[in-house]
């Protein structure tokens, strides 16, 4: 552990666990929709899929459709997405005091994230990260992606970490089942995204937290491991 039990260090989901994304998908979303002559998309239904991907946010967006016709719709919404990216998207509140605590524990944190890794790429220097994120994972940069583990344990080893050593931070049961299959503790962030059925409770997470401010102390966080890679 770092200074003040800090994990020594912090790995993060992307859309819906540090940064609020869902107003760049519904203008995505709408977009297409403008196209097609139809109404804007149900903002909040959509909002509550994000976290499970593009076909998903296609299927709110497109319900009328056939799974293979909103399948072929994947390059246009990420081409509209991409050249929208950042344009309406902003961090949870919260998130930017809990990384400045983590960093002034000397942990480390990084980005792991089912998004196309070019797509994180983007997002990551709009918010100033390019030097403070010591690694990022997209969902296609290795040959799978969460809920396998191999992400996470990647990520870990990047870092110089044995994956006991760090705390995975997700508002999808896949990130739980991720790091549960790397040996990583993991805190489920309720404040993301999520199904109205979806029940964090039996995720069987480390650490449930409401809000980010929880994060700001180190009593918050799960207890890691201390061991290099």
């Amino acid at each position: 552990m770092t200074s003040a039990s800090f994990p020594a260090a912090v790995l993060f989901d992307l859309d819906g666990t540090l940064l609020d994304s869902a107003p760049d998908f519904v203008a995505t979303a709408n977009r297409m929709r403008e196209a097609r002559q139809m109404p804007p998309v149900d903002a909040e239904q959509l909002r509550a899929v994000v976290s499970k991907g593009s076909r998903a946010m296609l299927e709110v967006a497109f319900p009328q459709m056939a799974e293979s016709e909103r399948h072929a719709l994947i390059p246009e919404f990420l081409g509209i997405y991409e050249s929208l990216i950042g344009q309406h998207a902003c961090l949870f509140d919260g998130i930017e005091t809990m990384l400045a605590a983590l960093e002034q524990a000397g942990a480390r944190w990084g980005i792991v994230t089912n998004k196309p890794e070019y797509l994180a790429r983007l997002i990551v220097p709009q918010l100033g990260w390019e030097q403070r994120c010591a690694v990022l994972i997209g969902g296609d940069t290795l040959a799978e992606r969460k809920p396998h583990p191999l992400p996470l344990q990647v990520a870990a080893q990047r870092i110089g970490m044995a994956a006991a050593s760090c705390v995975y931070v997700g508002d999808d049961e896949r990130d739980i089942i991720a790091a549960r299959a790397a040996g990583m503790p993991s805190v489920a962030a309720l404040w993301g995204y999520r199904l109205e059925g979806d029940d964090p409770a039996t995720w069987e997470a480390s650490r449930i937290c409401a809000l980010p401010h929880e994060l700001w102390q180190a009593a918050a966080w799960p207890t890691a491991h201390l061991a290099s890679a």
